[in-house]
This record gives structure tokens, C-alpha cells and sequence, in this order.
């Protein structure tokens, strides 16, 4: 018990850079504060006190804001950031070294009995908002971004994200994540199918963007082989603003 309550903390170091002293985590982390309430709550749960069990989620939830069903199963080192709105299905599993943010639900769709929740396997990260919905399972290391409402498989590893989500995995939408990360905005959980207008300029815009760096320097590059010199400040490209496109959406 004292051994997973010192791995939970170390993993809040790990994956939290405001954390700085144990006894903070200790006291004021509600994402610690609900594993060890689950920990007993499933303990109660598995050996036949069901009433007991639900009773210390439920106080748990009070006390914290996370829901956590005591039939859940939970793996090591779960970190649950802020974690208010946070809530996990009594069939849902949870791998070792997943990170959830707060708002995140891992809902069931069916009123049948068995297993109605999801499998979020090692490493995955859920972003703040996020639906994963159903038995469905999200492979190791994968991501869902914020927001995201997810009712598909997700492969290990990829990227999930929009409503309904999809899989980012063309290279004209890695090319986007890229240059939206550079400009300071990012278009994360924005699906390119969306009607929203707003949606569209903006990936219009980051994909104009992509354009433009890939002409620009294959004219410099023309330039070089042609021995043609060219300016240092020409070459090193012009300062942009990062904080340009969120002005725009503002």
C-alpha cells in the first residue's frame, strides 16, 4: 500500500512540473488523494463488501471531485491531473503510467451487463475534456486530444482527436500539428471535416503556411546551387509572432 502511495507521488514529479515538495503532493494533490481511496474502495469491492466499497467511492468523490467506481481496475503510476470531472466506469481498465487531465470520462454505452467501459493500455494520455466511450480499447501510448469524444479502437501509439475523432495519421495533418506547434497555436482536436467556419480558416491557414516554408526554401536551396548570394537575414527566415493566429481566433 505505502510502496504504490510512493510510486503515485513519484509520478506526479515525473509529469508535473509545478509539483515541488512531497508533502504538497502528500496533502493537495485530489488525483493521489482518490487512488488511495480507490485502492480500498476496490479492495472492499473484490471481496464481496460492495455496499462498503461504493460508499468510499462516493466519499471519495465528495472529497476530491474524481468519480472512480470501486470495480474499476487501475494499473500503476495512474496520474490524474487537477482531476475534477474526472470519471471512470466500473468495467473500465486502466494501464500502468496513464495520464488523464481533468474533465475526462471513460463512459459506457450499453445498460448490459459485462464489459461496457474502455481499455486504455500503458502510457496513454487523455486530454482535459475528452470522451472515450465504450469497450473499446486505446492502445499503449496513444493520445486523445482535448475534447476528443472516442467510440473506435485507437492503434498504440497514434493520435486521436475531433468529435467524432479521428486518427491523424496523413502526413499533410503531422505537417499541421508541426507548423500550428511552431506558431504558437495549435489546432489540436479540431477536425478538418468540422463545418465550423473558424476551423477551416485556421487549417487553411497553417496549411497555406506549410506551402509557403516548403517553396521558400526550395527557391533558397535553388539560389545556392546557382551560386547566387543570397542574405544572411534573407536566409535566417523572418521573426513571426506566436502569439499572431490566437489573436485571430480571439
Amino acid at each position: 500500500m505505502f510502496g504504490r502511495l510512493r510510486e503515485d507521488i513519484q509520478s506526479v514529479f515525473d509529469r508535473d512540473p509545478a509539483a515541488r515538495t512531497f508533502w504538497e503532493v502528500l496533502t493537495c494533490y485530489p488525483g493521489v488523494h482518490a487512488m488511495v481511496a480507490h485502492r480500498l474502495a476496490h479492495w472492499l469491492w473484490t471481496h464481496r463488501l460492495r455496499w462498503f466499497g461504493r460508499m468510499l467511492s462516493h466519499l471519495g468523490r465528495f472529497f476530491t471531485g474524481i468519480e472512480v467506481h470501486p470495480g474499476a481496475t487501475i494499473g500503476r503510476r495512474l496520474f490524474i491531473d487537477h482531476g475534477m470531472g474526472v470519471v471512470i466506469g466500473e468495467t473500465a481498465v486502466v494501464g500502468n503510467d496513464v495520464t488523464l487531465y481533468h474533465g475526462v470520462t471513460l463512459g459506457g454505452t450499453s445498460w448490459n451487463k459485462g464489459r461496457r467501459h474502455p481499455t486504455l493500455e500503458d502510457g496513454v494520455v487523455i486530454g482535459a475534456g475528452a470522451k472515450i466511450l465504450g469497450p473499446i480499447t486505446i492502445g499503449a501510448a496513444a493520445k486523445v486530444g482535448s475534447n476528443a469524444v472516442v467510440v473506435k479502437d485507437v492503434p498504440a501509439g497514434a493520435t486521436a482527436v475531433g468529435n467524432p475523432a479521428r486518427i491523424i495519421d496523413g502526413e499533410q495533418a503531422q505537417k499541421r500539428e508541426q507548423m500550428a506547434g511552431q506558431l504558437g497555436f495549435s489546432a489540436y482536436a479540431l477536425g478538418g471535416s468540422q463545418d465550423d467556419p473558424l476551423a477551416k480558416a485556421v487549417h487553411g491557414l497553417l496549411d497555406h503556411a506549410v506551402e509557403v516554408d516548403r517553396r521558400f526554401a526550395l527557391l533558397l536551396r535553388k539560389l545556392d546551387e546557382a551560386g547566387v548570394p543570397v542574405e544572411s537575414e534573407l536566409a535566417a527566415g523572418d521573426e513571426f509572432d506566436p502569439q499572431y493566429l490566437s489573436k485571430i481566433v480571439d
